[in-house]
């Protein structure tokens, strides 16, 4: 390959995935309910603020969308463009987490560069990077529904959740160099960082007993 060709397929993966990890599926599907999701509950462009503020079944639909949007960001820039598969599946992984974390869109709406909290746009496109290895899903899984049945905090879960995954993506580079990529390691790190950052109010609400539980009201 053209050596030009790999910064260049780089770029078109990020603003690829960027530009699809930031449709603002809970801010449209709140808007079709009338409200808007900013100004309820946590401001959270979110499922679980969404299932504050309209109910299990439109948050499960935002939950859906967003993480069909880190799908849908690893599968286009790996069918789209050429080079290192790998590396652009990582690229678009964290790019599509990032857009949806910062939304343009929501930018251009609201006057703000805002959005949600990654966690269910991350968990696609680990589903996807980690395909190889999909029976592996189930430990993050398992992870989030535990802790969410033992707390009720959605928050708690998907930081738990998060911290498992980068677990497993550690121990699949050290036990399995040949086929599991170190940049696998990087976007993992990348993601889990990107999601904690983001959660970083929720963390500090945990650590202060205020924090929301599934049940209460946005």
């Amino acid at each position: 390959m053209d050596i030009l060709q790999i910064p260049l397929n780089a770029a078109l993966a990020a603003l690829l995935s960027y530009a699809l990890g930031g449709f603002p599926s809970a801010y449209m599907i709140g808007k079709l309910n009338g409200i808007d999701i900013f100004k309820v509950g946590s401001g959270n462009m979110g499922a679980t603020n969404v299932l504050r503020a309209l109910g299990f079944k439109w948050a499960a639909l935002v939950w859906l969308m967003d993480t069909g949007k880190g799908v849908l960001a690893v599968l286009l820039v790996r069918g789209l463009l050429g080079g290192d598969s790998t590396l652009n599946s990582v690229i678009a992984g964290v790019g599509a987490v990032v857009g949806h974390s910062w939304s343009l869109p929501v930018r251009l709406i609201t006057g703000r560069l805002r959005g949600g909290k990654g966690a269910a746009t991350a968990g696609g496109t680990w589903l996807i990077i980690f395909f190889p290895w999909a029976h592996l899903i189930l430990v993050p899984l398992s992870v989030l529904f535990a802790v969410i049945i033992a707390t009720r905090y959605v928050s708690l879960a998907v930081l738990a959740t998060a911290a498992s995954g980068l677990l497993i993506a550690l121990l699949l580079v050290a036990q399995n160099p040949a086929n599991a990529s170190p940049l696998y390691l990087v976007y993992a790190a990348l993601v889990v960082g990107l999601v904690y950052y983001r959660h970083r109010e929720n963390i500090q609400r945990l650590r202060e007993g205020r924090e929301r539980r599934i049940g209460d009201p946005a």
